[in-house]
């Protein structure tokens, strides 16, 4: 191992130290402050972890469900996070995420920066079972912080029932099981009044 290889290594690991700093809409249970993009990544892989077996593909590979989601959000150092439900934000996301890819990923040894965008790219085009209940795993955990801080982003930004489950329902494709306790939980956080009913015009 060369030492010049290392240095890009290192070089890397305190680059994306930056994904702590980045704050997305969602609140912590507890502190109810907003998470941190390094603390929604974790959740997620623990999420994995703990919900693999619900998966709609039977022997998925979890390590590369892992990776991805471990990777999924780097860009956002530069791109920074998009809400959602946010139609101007969210048309021009994965332009300016393609730009921070190229970066951040470039920074690594060349072998290293093409696996790792590799798994990036795989993720954004869920074209394979593991991408899918990634995916559905990345769109799993939001609602279920939106539900248990009732509501809070979505009544923040007048986000409806409609808006959600259309937004979130390629759940689906990745996990039927988690998608039928979304659609569930969600009813309830209408019905407990944390999320508006869909609008009269959906």
């Amino acid at each position: 191992m060369s030492l010049a290889r290392l240095h890009r290594q290192v070089s890397f690991i305190l680059e994306v130290d930056k994904l702590k700093e980045v704050f997305r809409q969602t609140l912590n249970t507890q502190s109810r402050r907003q998470e941190n993009d390094a603390e929604h990544s974790w959740h997620l892989c623990l999420a994995v972890i703990v919900l693999a077996e619900h998966a709609n593909a039977p022997h998925l590979d979890v390590l590369r469900v892992l990776k991805m989601l471990i990777l999924h959000d780097l860009v956002e150092i530069d791109a920074g996070d998009t809400f959602a439900y946010d139609v101007a934000r969210v048309a021009g996301q994965h332009d300016r995420e393609v730009l921070a890819a190229d970066r951040i990923f470039g920074l690594l040894p060349a072998d290293q920066a093409g696996e790792f965008r590799a798994l990036w790219d795989e993720f954004e085009a869920r074209a394979t079972p593991e991408a899918r209940f990634a995916a559905a795993i990345d769109r799993f955990q939001p609602m279920l912080l939106n539900c248990h801080t009732e509501g809070a982003s979505w009544r923040r930004h007048g986000v409806t029932q409609d808006r959600v489950l259309a937004r979130n329902a390629h759940v689906a494709e990745g996990a039927h099981a988690v998608w039928e306790y979304v659609v569930a939980m969600v009813q309830k956080a209408v019905d407990d009044g944390h999320l508006a009913p869909a609008s009269p015009s959906a």
